[in-house]
C-alpha cells in the first residue's frame, strides 16, 4: 500500500493528510483560522501566513501519528504550490521541500483547483472497507466533465485524465463563494458566507424576489456573479442616496432575499453546466469546492446529471472546503503517472 503526504496551505486552512493507494483517506488533519480573520469579515494574507508558520509542524506530527505511518511508509510529497495567497503557498512549499530532501522522497506539485475536482474520488477512512463493494466508491468514468465552485473559484473543466483538464471557462469577476461571502455581509450575517446564507435562505421563499440571471451571452462558459451581488445589494438597501439597510428589512424579507440568491446561483451553475455538456462528451459529473457543500446546488446538479445519465460525483462534506487529503490523493495520482517536482518547485499565486 503506497501512502502519500499532503499539505495545503493555499489560504486559510492549515492541513495535512495521508492519503493510500491514491483514494484511501488514512488522516485529514484540518486547523481553521476562521476565528483569526472573522472580525475583518475575510482573509488577511499576512495573518494567515503568519497562522500557517506556526502551526504546520504540528499538524504535519498530528497527520503522520493518525494514520499510522513513518516517513519509511511514505512514497511522496504532494504540496499545493498554485493558486492561491503567494505568502501562505511559500510556507507549505517550503515545509515540502524540506521533508521531501530529508525524508529523500519524490515531490509533486500539485494545482489547488483540479484538486478540489480530485475531492470527489476520496474514500472516507469509514469507508474504506466497502470500497470495493460501492458503486460510488468507483473512480468516476472519463472523460468528465468537472465543476469548481470555491471561495476563490468558479471554473469548469474537461477532464481527460487527472493530469490533462482543459479549462473551458471561469469566472471573469467574482467567485460564487465570494458572492456567498458578499450577499452575508450585506444582510450581516457574518463570515464566512456561504453557510449562513444557506441556513437563513431555508426559512425564505426562493421566488420572492426576480434577481437577473448572468449568463455572458448564448454560448457562454464563463460567469459572473458581480452583477447579482450588486443586485442584491440594491434590493436591500435600495437605490443610491438611501440609508436602509438589511437591519430595516423584516426577518421573512432578509430569508426571502437569501433564499431567491441562492435559487438565483444555482439556476447560473445548472444553466453553464448544461451548456458545457453539450460541447463535450462527459462520461460523468465531478464537482468540488466549498459551495459544493450547498444542499439546494447538490441538488439541482444531481438532478442533472440524472437526466443527462450520467453519474455525479460530489465530495463527502469534509473534502468540500480546503483540505490535505485532495492534495495528498491527486498527488499520488500524478506520482504514479510519472510526475515529479525538482526542489526548485516555485510557489505560484495564479494559474
Amino acid at each position: 500500500m503506497s501512502c502519500v503526504l499532503g499539505i495545503e496551505t493555499t489560504c486559510d486552512e492549515t492541513a495535512c493528510a495521508v492519503v493510500a493507494d491514491r483514494r484511501i483517506v488514512r488522516s485529514n488533519v484540518i486547523r481553521t483560522q476562521i476565528d483569526l480573520h472573522q472580525k475583518y469579515g475575510g482573509v488577511v494574507p499576512e495573518i494567515a501566513a503568519r497562522a500557517h508558520i506556526e502551526w504546520l509542524n504540528d499538524i504535519v506530527a498530528e497527520a503522520m501519528n493518525r494514520a499510522a505511518v513513518s516517513p519509511e511508509d511514505i512514497s511522496g510529497i504532494a504540496v499545493a504550490n498554485c493558486p492561491g495567497l503567494v505568502g501562505c503557498l511559500l510556507v507549505g512549499v517550503s515545509a515540502a521541500k524540506a521533508l521531501a530532501f530529508a525524508w529523500d522522497k519524490p515531490l509533486i506539485g500539485v494545482n489547488h483547483v483540479h484538486a478540489h475536482l480530485y475531492a470527489g474520488c476520496l474514500i472516507p477512512p469509514a469507508d474504506a472497507t466497502i470500497a470495493s463493494a460501492s458503486v460510488a466508491a468507483s473512480p468516476p468514468p472519463l472523460p468528465a466533465l468537472g465543476l469548481v465552485i470555491s471561495g476563490g473559484h468558479t471554473s469548469l473543466y474537461e477532464i481527460k485524465t487527472f493530469s490533462s483538464l482543459r479549462r473551458l471557462g471561469s469566472t471573469i469577476d467574482d467567485a460564487v463563494g465570494e458572492a456567498f461571502d458578499k450577499v452575508s455581509a450585506i444582510l450581516q450575517l457574518g463570515y464566512p458566507g456561504g453557510p449562513l446564507v444557506e441556513k437563513l435562505a431555508r426559512g425564505g421563499c426562493a421566488d420572492a424576489v426576480n434577481f437577473p440571471l448572468s449568463l455572458l451571452g448564448r454560448q457562454s462558459l464563463d460567469f459572473s456573479f458581480s452583477g447579482l451581488k450588486t443586485a442584491v445589494l440594491y434590493h436591500v438597501n435600495g437605490e443610491r442616496g438611501t440609508q436602509r439597510t438589511s437591519a430595516d428589512l423584516s426577518a421573512q424579507q432578509r430569508a426571502d432575499t437569501a433564499a431567491a440568491f441562492e435559487r438565483t446561483v444555482s439556476e447560473i451553475l445548472e444553466i453553464k453546466v448544461r451548456r458545457a455538456m453539450e460541447t463535450i462528451t462527459a462520461k460523468s459529473l465531478i464537482v468540488g469546492g466549498g459551495v459544493s457543500a450547498n444542499e439546494l446546488i447538490r441538488g439541482r446538479l444531481r438532478q442533472l446529471a440524472d437526466a443527462a445519465g450520467i453519474p455525479l460525483y460530489l465530495p463527502a462534506m469534509e473534502y468540500c472546503t480546503d483540505n490535505a487529503a485532495m492534495i495528498a490523493g491527486l498527488g499520488a495520482e500524478l506520482l504514479e503517472q510519472g510526475y515529479q517536482a525538482d526542489l526548485d518547485l516555485s510557489a505560484i499565486a495564479t494559474a
